[in-house]
């Protein structure tokens, strides 16, 4: 009977103790993700395609910045903006980039969600703009999850 009970004893308190622990563990993953976002990024390369579709490396430099309280902001100037509707183009005016809101990020899913509060492309304001993300060492690989848009930009952690 004693040894009944010190089992009944020892499995709930494994079970008190590890249970707690799961979402507790998710919760600082989740953060230290968040972590990795914090700060300002330097635009590396941005690949987008052409008239005819052929996917080319833009001349452009940029800043990327997400602050602790969920905000981002992003810019990015065009040596020779490029001209029609694809790729990026569709977020700039007159060969620049401006935007600024909030994110969130999913973790699970490699993904955020830019909240669009002000952008030099009006029709952008007020527009959830999902994204995949990759983190690899100090850079941060940004495409959108839209599968018309074949565009990817790589940041980098000043």
């Amino acid at each position: 009977m004693m040894k009944l009970f010190s089992l009944g004893v020892v499995s709930l308190f494994l079970a008190v103790a590890v249970v707690p622990m799961s979402p507790n563990r998710n919760r600082e993953d989740a953060q230290r993700v968040n972590d990795r976002f914090i700060g300002a990024w330097r635009l590396v390369w941005l690949e987008e395609p052409d008239a005819d579709g052929k996917i080319h490396k833009a001349d452009c430099n940029g800043l990327l910045a997400y602050t602790r309280d969920g905000h981002m902001s992003v810019q990015v100037m065009y040596s020779n903006p490029p001209s029609g509707a694809a790729g990026p183009v569709q977020y700039a005016q007159g060969g620049y980039e401006a935007s600024f809101g909030t994110y969130q990020i999913d973790e699970s899913a490699h993904t955020f969600t830019f909240r669009v509060e002000g952008a030099m492309v009006r029709s952008l304001i007020g527009k959830d703009l999902a994204r995949v993300y990759e983190l690899s060492g100090n850079q941060l690989i940004v495409k959108s999850t839209n599968p018309n848009e074949h565009w990817r930009v790589a940041w980098e952690h000043y």
